[in-house]
Protein backbone atom coordinates (compact mmCIF):
# COMPACT_ATOMS: atom_id res chain seq x y z
CA UNK A 1 0.00 0.00 0.00
CA UNK A 2 1.50 3.35 -0.89
CA UNK A 3 2.07 5.88 2.01
CA UNK A 4 -0.77 8.33 2.04
CA UNK A 5 -0.47 12.14 0.40
CA UNK A 6 -3.10 14.13 2.16
CA UNK A 7 -3.50 17.38 3.78
CA UNK A 8 -2.27 17.30 7.46
CA UNK A 9 -2.00 20.80 9.82
CA UNK A 10 -0.29 20.51 12.85
CA UNK A 11 -2.53 21.74 15.74
CA UNK A 12 0.70 20.65 18.04
CA UNK A 13 3.17 18.17 18.91
CA UNK A 14 -0.08 15.80 19.24
CA UNK A 15 -3.19 17.02 17.56
CA UNK A 16 -3.06 16.53 13.53
CA UNK A 17 -6.00 17.98 11.18
CA UNK A 18 -7.22 16.98 8.43
CA UNK A 19 -8.73 19.89 7.07
CA UNK A 20 -12.78 19.44 6.07
CA UNK A 21 -11.43 21.21 2.43
CA UNK A 22 -9.62 18.23 2.02
CA UNK A 23 -12.59 16.29 0.24
CA UNK A 24 -15.52 17.68 -0.66
CA UNK A 25 -17.77 16.16 1.08
CA UNK A 26 -16.58 16.00 4.56
CA UNK A 27 -18.59 17.33 6.99
CA UNK A 28 -16.35 17.82 9.73
CA UNK A 29 -12.44 17.92 9.85
CA UNK A 30 -10.26 14.61 10.99
CA UNK A 31 -8.52 14.80 14.13
CA UNK A 32 -5.89 12.64 14.22
CA UNK A 33 -3.79 11.92 17.64
CA UNK A 34 -0.39 11.35 17.69
CA UNK A 35 3.49 12.14 18.02
CA UNK A 36 5.51 12.88 14.61
CA UNK A 37 6.80 9.49 14.83
CA UNK A 38 3.85 7.62 15.25
CA UNK A 39 2.31 10.04 12.54
CA UNK A 40 5.33 8.81 10.07
CA UNK A 41 3.50 4.95 10.59
CA UNK A 42 0.22 5.99 10.36
CA UNK A 43 0.80 7.64 7.30
CA UNK A 44 3.01 4.35 5.49
CA UNK A 45 -0.51 3.16 4.97
CA UNK A 46 -4.41 4.90 3.70
CA UNK A 47 -5.21 5.10 7.25
CA UNK A 48 -6.60 8.68 7.12
CA UNK A 49 -8.28 8.46 3.75
CA UNK A 50 -10.61 6.24 6.13
CA UNK A 51 -10.65 9.22 8.78
CA UNK A 52 -11.47 12.08 6.29
CA UNK A 53 -14.08 9.33 4.63
CA UNK A 54 -15.62 8.75 8.36
CA UNK A 55 -16.15 12.70 7.96
CA UNK A 56 -18.91 12.34 4.95
CA UNK A 57 -21.31 10.15 7.09
CA UNK A 58 -24.57 12.21 8.06
CA UNK A 59 -25.03 13.88 11.28
CA UNK A 60 -21.51 13.48 12.63
CA UNK A 61 -20.10 16.00 14.97
CA UNK A 62 -17.28 18.11 15.65
CA UNK A 63 -14.33 15.51 14.43
CA UNK A 64 -14.00 12.27 12.55
CA UNK A 65 -11.04 11.17 14.94
CA UNK A 66 -8.41 8.86 15.12
CA UNK A 67 -6.48 7.07 18.06
CA UNK A 68 -2.40 7.29 18.02
CA UNK A 69 -3.13 3.38 17.72
CA UNK A 70 -4.62 3.43 14.42
CA UNK A 71 -4.98 1.17 11.44
CA UNK A 72 -6.38 0.28 8.58
CA UNK A 73 -9.76 -1.41 8.72
CA UNK A 74 -13.19 -2.44 7.30
CA UNK A 75 -15.34 1.39 6.68
CA UNK A 76 -13.77 3.02 9.70
CA UNK A 77 -10.21 2.87 10.78
CA UNK A 78 -9.50 0.72 13.67
CA UNK A 79 -8.79 3.53 16.39
CA UNK A 80 -11.27 5.72 14.93
CA UNK A 81 -13.91 7.54 16.86
CA UNK A 82 -16.97 9.32 15.79
CA UNK A 83 -20.03 10.99 17.77
CA UNK A 84 -23.65 11.18 15.63
CA UNK A 85 -26.24 13.42 16.52
CA UNK A 86 -29.02 11.54 17.44
CA UNK A 87 -32.11 12.95 15.34
CA UNK A 88 -29.96 13.73 12.15
CA UNK A 89 -27.33 11.07 12.71
CA UNK A 90 -26.92 7.60 11.50
CA UNK A 91 -25.49 4.67 12.84
CA UNK A 92 -22.57 2.28 11.51
CA UNK A 93 -21.38 -1.03 11.82
CA UNK A 94 -18.59 -0.58 10.19
CA UNK A 95 -18.31 2.12 13.29
CA UNK A 96 -18.04 -0.91 15.76
CA UNK A 97 -16.68 -3.23 13.71
CA UNK A 98 -17.23 -7.60 13.32
CA UNK A 99 -15.78 -8.29 16.76
CA UNK A 100 -18.46 -6.42 18.47
CA UNK A 101 -17.78 -5.51 22.66
CA UNK A 102 -14.13 -6.88 22.13
CA UNK A 103 -12.90 -5.44 25.37
CA UNK A 104 -10.25 -5.87 28.82
CA UNK A 105 -10.92 -6.86 32.01
CA UNK A 106 -8.39 -6.53 34.68
CA UNK A 107 -8.27 -7.98 38.04
CA UNK A 108 -5.55 -7.33 41.10
CA UNK A 109 -4.55 -9.67 43.48
CA UNK A 110 -2.02 -9.95 46.42
CA UNK A 111 0.59 -11.79 45.33
CA UNK A 112 3.73 -10.77 44.58
CA UNK A 113 5.88 -11.86 41.30
CA UNK A 114 8.57 -13.85 44.10
CA UNK A 115 5.70 -15.75 45.10
CA UNK A 116 3.80 -16.67 41.35
CA UNK A 117 7.28 -17.10 39.26
CA UNK A 118 8.29 -19.82 40.76
CA UNK A 119 4.96 -21.46 39.76
CA UNK A 120 4.47 -19.96 36.60
CA UNK A 121 4.54 -22.95 34.70
CA UNK A 122 1.65 -24.92 36.84
CA UNK A 123 -0.78 -21.64 36.88
CA UNK A 124 -0.43 -21.26 33.12
CA UNK A 125 -1.22 -24.49 32.35
CA UNK A 126 -4.07 -24.47 34.79
CA UNK A 127 -5.45 -21.44 32.79
CA UNK A 128 -5.06 -23.23 30.14
CA UNK A 129 -7.09 -26.25 30.91
CA UNK A 130 -9.97 -24.20 32.84
CA UNK A 131 -10.21 -21.19 30.17
CA UNK A 132 -11.39 -22.50 26.50
CA UNK A 133 -9.52 -20.97 23.96
CA UNK A 134 -8.57 -20.70 20.21
CA UNK A 135 -10.19 -20.53 17.14
CA UNK A 136 -13.85 -22.24 16.90
CA UNK A 137 -13.41 -23.47 20.46
CA UNK A 138 -16.27 -24.50 22.40
CA UNK A 139 -17.03 -23.33 26.23
CA UNK A 140 -17.93 -25.19 29.19
CA UNK A 141 -21.64 -23.33 29.17
CA UNK A 142 -24.16 -25.34 27.59
CA UNK A 143 -26.96 -22.97 27.49
CA UNK A 144 -30.32 -23.80 26.18
CA UNK A 145 -32.11 -21.46 23.42
CA UNK A 146 -34.01 -19.55 26.11
CA UNK A 147 -30.77 -19.42 27.98
CA UNK A 148 -28.74 -17.73 25.33
CA UNK A 149 -31.99 -15.10 24.74
CA UNK A 150 -31.37 -14.79 28.43
CA UNK A 151 -27.93 -14.18 28.23
CA UNK A 152 -27.89 -11.65 25.34
CA UNK A 153 -30.98 -9.10 26.99
CA UNK A 154 -28.66 -9.68 30.52
CA UNK A 155 -24.86 -9.88 29.75
CA UNK A 156 -22.61 -10.57 32.52
CA UNK A 157 -25.89 -9.99 34.67
CA UNK A 158 -26.58 -13.89 33.45
CA UNK A 159 -23.18 -14.60 34.68
CA UNK A 160 -23.47 -13.53 38.11
CA UNK A 161 -27.03 -15.12 38.10
CA UNK A 162 -25.52 -18.53 37.35
CA UNK A 163 -22.92 -18.34 39.78
CA UNK A 164 -20.02 -17.18 37.95
CA UNK A 165 -18.32 -14.24 39.64
CA UNK A 166 -20.45 -11.49 41.70
CA UNK A 167 -22.27 -8.09 42.21
CA UNK A 168 -18.90 -6.58 42.75
CA UNK A 169 -17.26 -7.37 39.45
CA UNK A 170 -20.60 -5.88 37.86
CA UNK A 171 -20.30 -2.84 40.08
CA UNK A 172 -16.54 -2.37 38.35
CA UNK A 173 -17.97 -3.45 34.73
CA UNK A 174 -19.02 -0.20 31.68
CA UNK A 175 -22.78 -0.20 31.60
CA UNK A 176 -22.47 -2.68 34.75
CA UNK A 177 -21.79 -5.24 32.33
CA UNK A 178 -25.19 -4.98 30.38
CA UNK A 179 -26.34 -2.09 27.42
CA UNK A 180 -29.73 -1.58 27.52
CA UNK A 181 -32.18 -2.76 24.21
CA UNK A 182 -30.67 -5.72 23.17
CA UNK A 183 -33.65 -7.81 21.54
CA UNK A 184 -32.76 -11.49 20.73
CA UNK A 185 -35.59 -11.37 18.03
CA UNK A 186 -33.12 -9.60 15.64
CA UNK A 187 -30.29 -12.15 15.82
CA UNK A 188 -30.72 -14.51 12.99
CA UNK A 189 -30.95 -18.79 13.87
CA UNK A 190 -27.08 -18.50 12.02
CA UNK A 191 -25.83 -16.10 14.31
CA UNK A 192 -27.53 -18.32 17.43
CA UNK A 193 -26.07 -21.26 16.41
CA UNK A 194 -22.17 -20.04 15.83
CA UNK A 195 -22.79 -18.39 19.36
CA UNK A 196 -24.35 -21.28 21.82
CA UNK A 197 -21.17 -23.30 21.71
CA UNK A 198 -18.96 -20.73 22.43
CA UNK A 199 -20.13 -18.69 25.51
CA UNK A 200 -17.35 -18.66 27.57
CA UNK A 201 -14.40 -18.55 25.62
CA UNK A 202 -11.13 -16.72 25.23
CA UNK A 203 -10.95 -16.97 20.92
CA UNK A 204 -7.74 -16.81 18.80
CA UNK A 205 -6.06 -13.90 17.26
CA UNK A 206 -5.49 -10.89 19.76
CA UNK A 207 -7.61 -12.52 22.44
CA UNK A 208 -5.22 -13.46 24.92
CA UNK A 209 -5.46 -14.02 29.03
CA UNK A 210 -2.22 -12.48 30.72
CA UNK A 211 -0.79 -12.90 33.91
CA UNK A 212 1.03 -9.54 34.56
CA UNK A 213 3.97 -7.86 37.29
CA UNK A 214 3.65 -4.26 37.96
CA UNK A 215 6.71 -2.78 37.06
CA UNK A 216 5.73 0.99 37.82
CA UNK A 217 3.82 3.48 39.13
CA UNK A 218 3.21 6.68 38.02
CA UNK A 219 0.67 7.86 40.16
CA UNK A 220 0.33 6.38 43.64
CA UNK A 221 -2.35 7.38 44.98
CA UNK A 222 -4.69 6.83 41.87
CA UNK A 223 -3.23 3.52 41.47
CA UNK A 224 -3.68 2.87 45.04
CA UNK A 225 -7.59 3.28 44.58
CA UNK A 226 -7.74 0.87 41.95
CA UNK A 227 -6.08 -1.65 44.61
CA UNK A 228 -2.61 -1.80 42.46
CA UNK A 229 -0.20 -0.84 45.70
CA UNK A 230 3.55 -1.78 44.78
CA UNK A 231 5.77 -2.49 42.11
CA UNK A 232 6.13 -6.94 41.97
CA UNK A 233 1.91 -6.92 42.46
CA UNK A 234 0.45 -9.39 40.26
CA UNK A 235 -2.40 -8.59 37.69
CA UNK A 236 -4.58 -10.45 35.06
CA UNK A 237 -5.85 -8.83 32.32
CA UNK A 238 -8.15 -10.84 30.04
CA UNK A 239 -8.54 -9.27 26.35
CA UNK A 240 -11.44 -11.28 24.12
CA UNK A 241 -14.86 -10.00 22.95
CA UNK A 242 -18.23 -11.85 21.50
CA UNK A 243 -16.22 -14.61 18.92
CA UNK A 244 -17.90 -15.83 16.17
CA UNK A 245 -21.64 -14.89 17.61
CA UNK A 246 -20.52 -10.72 17.25
CA UNK A 247 -18.96 -11.99 14.36
CA UNK A 248 -22.24 -13.01 12.13
CA UNK A 249 -24.18 -10.14 13.61
CA UNK A 250 -21.96 -7.59 12.11
CA UNK A 251 -22.05 -9.59 8.69
CA UNK A 252 -25.70 -10.19 9.05
CA UNK A 253 -26.78 -6.29 9.91
CA UNK A 254 -24.10 -4.78 7.30
CA UNK A 255 -26.25 -6.89 4.12
CA UNK A 256 -29.44 -4.80 5.55
CA UNK A 257 -27.51 -1.85 6.08
CA UNK A 258 -25.75 -1.90 2.11
CA UNK A 259 -29.73 -2.23 1.30
CA UNK A 260 -30.64 0.71 3.72
CA UNK A 261 -28.07 3.51 1.94
CA UNK A 262 -29.81 3.79 -1.09
CA UNK A 263 -33.16 3.01 0.70
CA UNK A 264 -32.12 6.86 2.37
CA UNK A 265 -30.18 8.50 -0.05
CA UNK A 266 -27.25 8.18 1.26
CA UNK A 267 -24.10 9.01 -0.13
CA UNK A 268 -20.42 7.49 0.58
CA UNK A 269 -16.94 7.55 -0.53
CA UNK A 270 -17.26 4.25 0.67
CA UNK A 271 -19.50 1.07 0.48
CA UNK A 272 -18.30 -0.63 3.74
CA UNK A 273 -18.95 2.80 5.40
CA UNK A 274 -22.77 1.29 4.72
CA UNK A 275 -25.21 3.09 7.49
CA UNK A 276 -28.72 3.64 8.38
CA UNK A 277 -30.25 6.73 10.55
CA UNK A 278 -30.48 6.21 14.05
CA UNK A 279 -34.06 6.57 14.55
CA UNK A 280 -34.78 4.56 11.57
CA UNK A 281 -36.11 0.66 12.03
CA UNK A 282 -32.72 -0.43 10.76
CA UNK A 283 -30.79 1.68 12.81
CA UNK A 284 -32.69 0.64 16.00
CA UNK A 285 -32.45 -2.90 14.65
CA UNK A 286 -28.63 -2.65 14.30
CA UNK A 287 -28.63 -1.30 17.85
CA UNK A 288 -30.46 -3.85 19.53
CA UNK A 289 -28.55 -6.52 17.68
CA UNK A 290 -25.30 -5.26 18.73
CA UNK A 291 -26.46 -4.80 22.02
CA UNK A 292 -26.94 -8.99 22.41
CA UNK A 293 -23.18 -9.11 20.85
CA UNK A 294 -22.00 -6.30 23.17
CA UNK A 295 -24.28 -8.62 26.61
CA UNK A 296 -22.76 -11.98 25.03
CA UNK A 297 -19.11 -10.53 25.14
CA UNK A 298 -19.26 -9.02 29.04
CA UNK A 299 -21.04 -12.66 29.92
CA UNK A 300 -17.76 -13.82 27.86
CA UNK A 301 -15.12 -12.18 30.26
CA UNK A 302 -17.27 -12.46 33.21
CA UNK A 303 -16.95 -16.41 32.96
CA UNK A 304 -13.25 -16.14 31.95
CA UNK A 305 -12.87 -13.88 35.23
CA UNK A 306 -14.40 -16.44 37.52
CA UNK A 307 -12.14 -19.20 35.91
CA UNK A 308 -9.12 -17.51 36.39
CA UNK A 309 -9.68 -17.05 39.98
CA UNK A 310 -10.70 -21.11 40.45
CA UNK A 311 -7.17 -21.61 38.46
CA UNK A 312 -5.37 -19.65 40.91
CA UNK A 313 -7.54 -20.83 44.01
CA UNK A 314 -6.32 -24.37 42.98
CA UNK A 315 -2.63 -23.23 42.32
CA UNK A 316 -2.30 -21.35 45.58
CA UNK A 317 -4.56 -23.44 47.76
CA UNK A 318 -6.01 -20.14 49.08
CA UNK A 319 -9.29 -18.61 48.18
CA UNK A 320 -9.82 -16.24 45.01
CA UNK A 321 -10.69 -13.86 48.34
CA UNK A 322 -7.56 -14.59 50.29
CA UNK A 323 -5.71 -14.17 47.51
CA UNK A 324 -7.42 -9.95 47.14
CA UNK A 325 -8.55 -11.21 43.31
CA UNK A 326 -10.79 -8.32 43.10
CA UNK A 327 -11.90 -6.93 39.53
CA UNK A 328 -10.51 -3.26 38.94
CA UNK A 329 -12.38 -2.79 35.67
CA UNK A 330 -13.80 -3.52 32.37
CA UNK A 331 -14.00 -1.84 29.37
CA UNK A 332 -15.50 -2.28 25.81
CA UNK A 333 -13.24 -1.40 22.79
CA UNK A 334 -15.78 -1.88 20.26
CA UNK A 335 -19.36 -0.32 20.90
CA UNK A 336 -21.46 2.33 19.86
CA UNK A 337 -23.72 4.16 22.69
CA UNK A 338 -25.85 6.64 23.14
CA UNK A 339 -24.15 9.39 25.73
CA UNK A 340 -24.86 13.05 26.91
CA UNK A 341 -22.38 15.51 26.04
CA UNK A 342 -21.56 18.92 26.39
CA UNK A 343 -21.61 20.53 22.45
CA UNK A 344 -20.79 24.20 22.21
CA UNK A 345 -22.15 24.71 25.73
CA UNK A 346 -25.49 22.50 25.42
CA UNK A 347 -25.73 18.98 26.58
CA UNK A 348 -26.72 16.48 23.84
CA UNK A 349 -27.51 13.07 23.60
CA UNK A 350 -25.22 11.57 20.82
CA UNK A 351 -24.59 7.64 19.15
CA UNK A 352 -21.01 7.47 20.00
CA UNK A 353 -19.14 4.63 18.19
CA UNK A 354 -15.83 3.37 19.31
CA UNK A 355 -13.43 1.40 17.14
CA UNK A 356 -10.61 0.34 18.67
CA UNK A 357 -11.38 2.99 21.56
CA UNK A 358 -11.58 2.99 25.11
CA UNK A 359 -14.24 5.32 27.12
CA UNK A 360 -12.45 7.29 29.23
CA UNK A 361 -15.25 8.91 31.61
CA UNK A 362 -13.19 11.87 33.96
CA UNK A 363 -13.66 12.30 38.05
CA UNK A 364 -17.52 13.28 39.03
CA UNK A 365 -18.86 11.86 35.92
CA UNK A 366 -22.18 9.69 36.51
CA UNK A 367 -21.73 6.80 34.76
CA UNK A 368 -18.57 5.83 36.32
CA UNK A 369 -18.51 3.39 39.58
CA UNK A 370 -19.00 5.24 43.12
CA UNK A 371 -15.59 3.75 44.37
CA UNK A 372 -13.63 5.88 41.14
CA UNK A 373 -15.55 8.98 41.10
CA UNK A 374 -12.76 10.61 42.37
CA UNK A 375 -9.77 9.60 40.38
CA UNK A 376 -11.85 9.17 37.05
CA UNK A 377 -12.74 5.90 34.95
CA UNK A 378 -10.07 3.22 34.52
CA UNK A 379 -8.78 3.12 31.40
CA UNK A 380 -7.13 -0.53 30.49
CA UNK A 381 -4.31 -0.10 27.63
CA UNK A 382 -2.55 -3.58 27.06
CA UNK A 383 0.76 -3.94 24.56
CA UNK A 384 1.57 -6.78 22.33
CA UNK A 385 2.63 -10.19 24.23
CA UNK A 386 6.05 -8.97 24.36
CA UNK A 387 6.07 -5.57 25.66
CA UNK A 388 4.05 -3.66 28.19
CA UNK A 389 0.48 -2.76 29.12
CA UNK A 390 -1.23 0.25 31.07
CA UNK A 391 -3.59 1.40 32.70
CA UNK A 392 -4.76 5.14 32.81
CA UNK A 393 -7.84 6.98 33.61
CA UNK A 394 -9.91 9.01 31.76
CA UNK A 395 -9.42 13.45 32.14
CA UNK A 396 -12.20 16.48 31.43
CA UNK A 397 -9.92 17.30 28.65
CA UNK A 398 -11.24 13.62 26.52
CA UNK A 399 -14.47 14.51 27.89
CA UNK A 400 -14.17 18.25 25.90
CA UNK A 401 -12.36 16.85 23.06
CA UNK A 402 -12.79 13.51 22.15
CA UNK A 403 -16.60 12.34 23.51
CA UNK A 404 -14.81 10.63 26.46
CA UNK A 405 -12.17 8.90 24.46
CA UNK A 406 -9.05 7.44 24.23
CA UNK A 407 -6.73 4.84 22.68
CA UNK A 408 -7.12 1.24 23.26
CA UNK A 409 -3.98 -0.63 22.76
CA UNK A 410 -0.74 -0.56 20.85
CA UNK A 411 -2.05 -0.90 17.86
CA UNK A 412 -1.18 -3.05 14.07
CA UNK A 413 1.77 -2.10 11.89
CA UNK A 414 2.21 -5.35 10.22
CA UNK A 415 -1.31 -7.26 8.48
CA UNK A 416 -1.59 -11.09 9.69
CA UNK A 417 -0.37 -12.33 6.74
CA UNK A 418 2.89 -10.09 6.67
CA UNK A 419 3.67 -10.77 10.31
CA UNK A 420 3.69 -14.51 9.69
CA UNK A 421 5.76 -14.01 6.37
CA UNK A 422 8.16 -11.34 7.99
CA UNK A 423 8.58 -13.42 10.94
CA UNK A 424 8.86 -16.67 9.39
CA UNK A 425 11.34 -19.24 10.69
CA UNK A 426 11.01 -17.42 13.97
CA UNK A 427 10.48 -19.41 17.13
CA UNK A 428 8.39 -17.12 19.05
CA UNK A 429 8.10 -19.07 22.00
CA UNK A 430 11.54 -19.81 22.51
CA UNK A 431 12.22 -15.83 22.27
CA UNK A 432 10.07 -14.63 25.07
CA UNK A 433 10.80 -17.79 27.07
CA UNK A 434 14.42 -16.10 27.16
CA UNK A 435 12.90 -12.61 28.03
CA UNK A 436 11.42 -14.88 31.04
CA UNK A 437 7.84 -14.57 29.59
CA UNK A 438 6.31 -18.26 29.35
CA UNK A 439 3.55 -18.63 26.49
CA UNK A 440 1.27 -21.68 25.68
CA UNK A 441 -1.52 -21.28 22.61
CA UNK A 442 -3.44 -23.73 20.91
CA UNK A 443 -1.81 -22.77 17.50
CA UNK A 444 1.89 -22.26 17.85
CA UNK A 445 2.42 -21.30 14.33
CA UNK A 446 -0.10 -18.20 14.63
CA UNK A 447 1.42 -16.58 17.15
CA UNK A 448 3.85 -15.14 14.60
CA UNK A 449 0.59 -12.79 13.64
CA UNK A 450 0.76 -11.27 17.32
CA UNK A 451 4.88 -10.78 17.56
CA UNK A 452 5.81 -7.42 19.13
CA UNK A 453 7.25 -6.77 15.85
CA UNK A 454 3.26 -6.69 14.18
CA UNK A 455 2.33 -4.09 16.84
CA UNK A 456 3.28 -0.20 17.79
CA UNK A 457 5.42 0.22 20.60
CA UNK A 458 2.33 0.79 23.46
CA UNK A 459 4.54 2.93 25.38
CA UNK A 460 4.86 5.46 22.37
CA UNK A 461 1.21 4.73 21.82
CA UNK A 462 -0.11 5.73 25.81
CA UNK A 463 2.34 8.85 25.90
CA UNK A 464 0.96 10.26 22.94
CA UNK A 465 -2.69 10.33 24.86
CA UNK A 466 -1.55 11.30 27.82
CA UNK A 467 0.45 13.99 26.18
CA UNK A 468 -2.92 15.61 24.50
CA UNK A 469 -4.48 15.10 28.04
CA UNK A 470 -7.28 12.51 27.30
CA UNK A 471 -5.94 9.79 29.22
CA UNK A 472 -3.45 9.94 32.12
CA UNK A 473 -1.41 7.00 32.97
CA UNK A 474 -1.12 5.44 36.20
CA UNK A 475 0.17 1.56 35.81
CA UNK A 476 2.46 -0.11 34.11
CA UNK A 477 2.75 -4.05 34.04
CA UNK A 478 4.70 -6.32 32.02
CA UNK A 479 3.99 -10.19 31.77
CA UNK A 480 4.53 -12.74 33.08
CA UNK A 481 3.04 -15.76 31.49
CA UNK A 482 0.26 -15.61 28.46
CA UNK A 483 -2.81 -18.16 26.82
CA UNK A 484 -3.47 -17.44 23.89
CA UNK A 485 -6.03 -19.03 21.26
Amino acid sequence: MAPWQGQLIKIDDYHWEIPQSYKAGMRVPGLIYASGEILNSIKAEQTPEQVANVAFLPGIIKFSMAMPDIHWGYGFPIGGVAAMDIKEGVISPGGVGYDINCGVRLLRTNLTEAEVRPKINQLINELFRNIPSGLGSEGKIRASHKEMRELMIEGAKWAVRHGFGSQDDLEVTEEGGCLEGANPDKISDKAMKRGKPQAGTLGSGNHFLEVQVVKEIFEPKIAKAMGIEETGQILVLIHTGSRGFGHQVCTDQLRIMEEAVSRYGIKLPDRQLACAPIESPEGKDYFAAMACAANYAWNNRQCIAHWTRESFSKVFGKSPEELGMRQVYDVAHNIAKMEEHTVDGKKVKVCVHRKGATRAFPAGHKDIPQQYKEIGQPVLIPGDMGRCSFVAVGTQRAMEESFGSTCHGAGRMLSRSAARRSLKGKDIVRELAERGILVKAGDIPSLAEEASQAYKDVTEVIEAVHQAGISRKVVMAVPLGIIKG
